[in-house]
C-alpha cells in the first residue's frame, strides 16, 4: 500500500466532540474528505444534525448526530455505545470539545475554574477513557486529544488561566494514555493549535482587537484557518502514522517559536 492510500480513510469511523462547529466541523470534514463514516458528537444537537447532513451531503460519506455533554460519564458512555452500534466499530476518536473563558486569576469564581476543567480535561479524559476501552477490545485504534499552544505558554494580553491549565494536563494525560496502551495498539497523540480563526472569533465584535494584537505579533502576520488543522489529524487518523503516539502537534504559525 502507497502512502497517499495510507493517508485515506475510507471505511473509518470516527466521532468528533465539538463537532458541530468550528474546528471540530472542519476536521471533521477532511476526515469526511478522506472517506471516513462521522459522529458528529454536540451539546448542540440541532446544529450538530446540521452538520452531520451538511458533511454527508458533499462527500457522500455515512454521517449521524449524536448530543452527549462531555463531562457527564453516563452521557459518553452511551455516546461511545451509539457510535459502536451504528458503525460496527470505532477507529479513530477526536475528542475536540472545549471553552475558554478569559477572566483576571484572582477574580475568576471557583465555578468559571471547575467549568473549564470539566470541559476541557475531565471531559478530554471521560472521552479518551471511553474510547480506549473500546479499542483496546478491538486491538487498535488512535485517539487524537485537541490541547492548545497554550499548554506551552501564557498567553497575552488575556488572562486565562484556567484554559491553559486545562490544556496543559491535555498534553500531559495524552502522553500517560500513550505509554500505557503503546503495547496495544491504541495511539493517544494531540494537536495544539495556535489562535485559529474560526466563525466564533471572526464574528465577535468583542475580539477584533484581540485578533489584531495577534496578527501583530505572531510571526506570519495572521492567525490560523480551521482548515489548516485538518492535514495533521488526517495524518494521526490513518495508516501512515502506525509509530506516532504520544506526540503534542503544535500547529500554531511559529506563535510558540519566539
Amino acid at each position: 500500500m502507497g502512502i497517499m492510500e495510507k493517508m485515506r480513510l475510507d471505511g473509518k469511523a470516527i466521532y468528533v466532540t465539538g463537532g458541530a462547529r468550528g474546528i471540530g466541523k472542519s476536521v471533521a470534514t477532511g476526515f469526511a474528505e478522506a472517506g471516513a463514516d462521522l459522529a458528529i458528537v454536540d451539546v448542540d444537537i440541532a446544529e450538530a444534525e446540521k452538520t452531520a447532513k451538511e458533511i454527508a451531503e458533499k462527500n457522500g460519506v455515512k454521517t449521524i448526530a449524536i448530543k452527549c455533554d462531555v463531562t457527564d460519564p453516563d452521557d459518553v458512555k452511551a455516546m461511545v455505545a451509539k457510535v459502536v452500534e451504528t458503525f460496527g466499530k470505532l477507529d479513530v476518536a477526536f475528542n475536540n470539545a472545549g471553552i475558554c473563558i478569559n477572566e483576571p486569576a484572582e477574580e475568576m469564581s471557583y465555578e468559571a475554574w471547575m467549568k473549564v476543567i470539566n470541559i476541557n480535561l475531565n471531559g478530554v479524559f471521560l472521552t479518551a477513557q471511553a474510547a480506549g476501552q473500546v479499542m483496546l477490545k478491538q486491538g487498535y485504534g488512535s485517539i487524537i486529544n485537541t490541547a492548545s499552544m497554550s499548554g506551552h505558554i501564557v498567553n497575552v494580553p488575556q488572562p486565562q488561566c484556567a484554559y491553559n491549565a486545562s490544556k496543559a494536563g491535555v498534553i500531559m494525560l495524552t502522553k500517560s494514555m500513550a505509554v500505557e496502551w503503546a503495547k496495544k495498539n491504541v495511539r493517544v497523540n494531540c494537536i495544539s493549535p495556535g489562535y485559529i480563526g474560526t466563525e466564533l472569533i471572526s464574528n465577535d465584535p468583542k475580539l477584533k482587537p484581540l485578533v489584531e494584537e495577534w496578527n501583530k505579533i505572531g510571526p506570519m502576520g495572521r492567525i490560523g484557518k480551521p482548515e489548516e488543522l485538518q492535514g495533521i489529524c488526517v495524518y494521526l487518523a490513518g495508516d501512515s502514522s502506525p509509530f506516532t503516539t504520544g506526540s503534542d502537534f503544535i500547529v500554531d504559525g511559529a506563535f510558540t517559536s519566539f
